[in-house]
């Protein structure tokens, strides 16, 4: 039930989201095992996985082969739309201005991620992307859930490369 009602409680949303940011945890440990910078994303529509990925810019020699991308590619391509509609996207770190416009642009109803981006965060931290009213479509934006897991992912993945 990751599309959740306003009617839901408060209680009953934060443990879907919960739920959810564990698989993107999943992928972005994943991206990690093949030294990638470990950020994970899953695309979820009335409770189903439709899309998932975890950064693959090196493998892929893709610089646009971030978690959030890959995620929305499979889930465009298994719906057959490009449009996301009714869709809630779970990020282990707040995405960038290009995975941020990218939610924008599949008309992505919410988005949730964990710990914050102090360097490229396009979301909430340098800009506003999913939620300017400049824009043809607004994202509901639910921040910090699991954020000391998913910062600690991060952290262990860059201590390790020093």
């Amino acid at each position: 039930m990751a599309n959740v009602d306003h009617d839901t409680s408060s209680d009953e949303r934060s443990r879907i989201d919960r739920f959810y940011m564990n698989f993107a945890l999943s992928e972005a440990r994943r991206a990690a095992i093949e030294d990638e910078v470990p950020i994970g994303a899953v695309l979820v529509i009335d409770s189903e996985v439709i899309g998932s990925g975890h950064n693959q810019p090196i493998r892929l020699k893709d610089p646009t082969a971030h978690a959030e991308i890959l995620a929305i590619r499979q889930a465009a391509t298994a719906i057959g739309n490009y449009r996301l509609t009714g869709a809630t996207l779970y990020v282990t770190i707040e995405p960038c201005a290009m995975c941020a416009g990218a939610i924008v642009n599949s008309r992505i109803a919410r988005l949730v991620y964990g710990a914050t981006d102090l360097r490229a965060g396009a979301v909430d931290t340098i800009f506003q992307i999913c939620t300017s009213s400049s824009l043809n479509h607004q994202v509901e934006v639910t921040s910090g859930v699991m954020a000391e897991e998913c910062r600690a992912v991060m952290q262990d993945f860059f201590r390790k490369r020093r």
